[in-house]
């Protein structure tokens, strides 16, 4: 019958708390470590057990693993459960092991469904290195389903529950009964015991199948006995990769010399393709041969502090400009009204190429003087449009050049500026020097 609650054990040093679980071959406790003030897991088998003829055989193996597993404990794994104390209480050996608080993947997987792929194989694969060790140790858990792999709250995963009491299961008692195991045991562990490592690797992808998938996969003994495919873990969800695809079907391959013959031969299916770096790009530097206006100064002397280049101002081509616009100004006077017109177009051989970069008020300036050229035409005759036609392309020519030599030096807005007040003053030099004209030659009729 099992222990209630309360009830102490070796004197007092272990009182237990709860039943935690029960099946047929064993029974696990809840306890409190008295002296220690530390929760801990009680394994017993079950008291019916005894009347099985090869029970003292079962008992053997069942304290020789404890032992096994105590002297893992002494170098611990981060993985693996604890082995505290071994000891008899009556006729009824125990196995005390650390408590893990969190929750098994049978838990998780009902609270959350399918587990994200790049979560869940960081937990299998710890999980697996602790396999690995117990394997080295000359162990076989054979029980690695979600049932017994605890993922603690900061997301580590430990292997509990290592099947020793399986070992004092008798053979009367069929394994493939066993509900928490259904799905996730090879058949070669159900028919004849086996205790190869391929029994784990097994085990464990058919957890990994569980965990992708949120369904237990297909029996071994089905797919032996009835010939019943497994499903692919991709189709029943799309978003499982090819690589753990594969690497689940592999690891639970019908028969044992299909499977990975290790864990660790298992676990190196389910890294990531190393990305391969692309081959050092050597640098390529430009060079841009920069041509001064100036001539070198032969003098100057390496090392010494940059100067700012001077600013270069195209002098000929503005005098250029200054001559086409006074000229243009001293005829537009002397036709009269069209003066208006002929302003206004040698203005909007320079404004349509600096408006585009100068300020919103160039923009107002040149729509306002768009307006002028609309009434300007409507007073113009043929005669202006004739006399005023090749001096157009000359000042035009002219100012686009200036333009073009002003703007290495200088901004647009300064380049506008500049053309301007150069325009402008032309346009006053020829009204002015038409007025001079008239002016002298009135004189001369006297």
């Amino acid at each position: 019958m099992p222990w209630i609650a309360r009830q102490q054990l070796q004197g007092g040093k272990y009182v237990i708390e709860q039943v935690l679980g029960q099946g047929g071959f064993g029974i696990t406790y809840k306890a409190l470590h008295v002296e220690l003030n530390q929760t801990v897991v009680i394994k017993t088998p079950n008291e019916y057990l005894s009347h099985d003829p090869e029970y003292e055989k079962y008992i053997e193996r069942f304290i020789q693993e404890g032992r096994i597993l105590a002297r893992l404990s002494q170098d611990p794994h981060p993985h693996i459960v604890g082995v505290i104390d071994l000891f008899q209480e009556g006729a009824t050996y125990c196995l005390v092991m650390d408590f893990v608080e969190g929750e098994n993947l049978f838990e998780a997987v009902r609270r959350r469904g399918a587990l994200p792929e790049a979560e869940i194989v960081q937990c299998i694969r710890q999980i697996g290195e602790a396999l690995s060790v117990v394997h080295q140790a000359g162990l076989v858990h054979r029980d690695a389903h979600p049932g017994n792999i605890m993922v603690r709250s900061n997301g580590k995963a430990v292997l509990i529950d290592f099947g020793i009491a399986k070992e004092i299961l008798p053979k009367t008692l069929s394994s493939k009964g066993i509900a928490g195991n259904d799905g996730f045991a090879p058949y070669e562990q159900m028919s004849r015991g086996s205790r190869e490592p391929t029994v784990d690797v097994y085990c464990l992808a058919a957890t990994l199948y569980y965990a992708v998938t949120g369904q237990r996969p297909t029996t071994s003994l089905a797919r032996k006995l009835d010939d019943t495919s497994l499903k692919s873990p991709k189709l029943i969800n799309p978003s499982v990769s090819a690589q753990l695809n594969q690497a689940i079907l592999t690891g639970m391959a019908l028969e044992a010399n299909d499977r990975p013959q290790s864990m660790q031969a298992w676990l190196a299916m389910l890294e990531a393709p190393k990305a391969t770096s692309p081959p050092p790009v050597k640098p390529v530097y430009r060079k841009e041969v920069v041509r001064s206006e100036t001539k070198p100064n032969p003098e100057a002397v390496l090392g010494e502090p940059a100067t700012k280049s001077p600013r270069i101002i195209p002098w000929g081509w503005l005098v250029g400009v200054l001559l086409s616009y006074t000229f243009l100004g001293y005829l537009l006077v002397a036709l009269n009204a069209l003066h208006i017109v002929w302003a206004v177009v040698g203005a909007w051989a320079w404004v349509r190429r600096a408006v585009a970069g100068a300020g919103a008020w160039v923009v107002v300036g040149a729509v306002a003087v768009a307006g002028a050229v609309a009434w300007a035409w409507a007073v113009a005759g043929a005669v202006a449009w004739a006399v005023g036609g090749t001096w157009a392309v000359a000042w035009t020519v002219a100012g686009a050049l200036a333009e073009d030599k002003l703007q290495k030096s200088f901004s647009k807005f300064h380049t506008f500026l500049i053309l301007a007040s150069t325009s402008s003053l032309g346009l006053g030099l020829g009204w002015l020097g038409h007025r001079i004209f008239i002016l002298v030659h009135n004189l001369l009729k006297l």
